[in-house]
């Protein structure tokens, strides 16, 4: 398992290191036992990782508006190359792991490594955080899965943004090998195009994607990722405005 010496940096830096992990897994019963089930189903996975994940589907189920209980989990961890595997995608009713596979960032989110991500339309870099999988689509890049961003601030704008997944012929085993990285996209999480369709189609819908790297403003910043899911900062922003009590 590859752990990069940013990641270990800024997370020690912030949350004390293994204090992350243990705030993470803190969420209730119901994120403990879905990160032990998932953990033992994807190895390679950083524990520190899967535990904000499991997180955030327990906090994205507290959130108004919420649709339901996300059938899959998808696992992007952007602060490892993207010549590794970095995608996990988890079915939370058998907690079975469906695919692991390489994915793509932004041309400029970085090279090789992820380094700089953005909301912002036309930054060409790929957004942190959850996002909610909507309807799947045929466009430019064929056969896509549209995405909300469930972060204001940090990936709210992805639809605006045109933020998708879809199959992506930079993304293989030999484009990494020859070039020593992938290829990268306009900000969308690209995959294989040989398993583009079958993985668009197991998670759209009301699935959940959450997207990691240790950048210390999404990580303090996050209302899903908040010891009590972002209640304290919603009842606090209420009484600021106008009217509130």
């Amino acid at each position: 398992m590859s752990l990069f010496p940013i990641r270990s940096l800024l997370v020690a830096a912030l949350l004390g290191g293994c204090a992350l992990a243990a705030s993470a897994r803190a969420a209730g019963p119901q994120a403990d036992a879905l990160f032990a089930r998932l953990a033992q189903a994807a190895p390679s996975l950083d524990r520190e990782v899967l535990s904000l994940a499991t997180r955030a589907v327990a906090c994205s189920r507290r959130q108004p508006g919420n649709p339901g209980a996300p059938s899959t989990l998808s696992v992007i961890d952007f602060s490892r190359p993207s010549t590794e595997p970095r995608l996990w995608v988890f079915d939370l009713a058998s907690h079975d792991l469906l695919f692991e596979e390489l994915v793509a960032h932004g041309r400029n989110t970085g090279g090789n490594l992820a380094t700089e991500f953005s909301n912002r339309s036309g930054s060409n870099m790929s957004s942190l955080g959850a996002f909610r999988t909507a309807e799947s689509y045929v466009g430019a890049n064929g056969y896509s899965l549209r995405l909300d961003g469930l972060e204001p601030g940090f990936n709210d704008l992805a639809r605006d943004r045109a933020i998708v997944i879809h199959g992506a012929p930079y993304v293989s085993p030999g484009i990494a090998r020859a070039q020593g990285r992938l290829g990268r996209s306009l900000g969308c999480p690209a995959v294989r195009p040989e398993i583009a369709r079958d993985l668009i189609d197991r998670i759209r819908g009301g699935s959940l994607v959450f997207a990691y790297y240790p950048d210390s403003d999404w990580l303090q910043r996050s209302r899903l990722l908040d010891g009590d899911c972002g209640a304290t900062r919603q009842a606090s922003a209420a009484r600021a405005a106008p009217g509130g009590s």
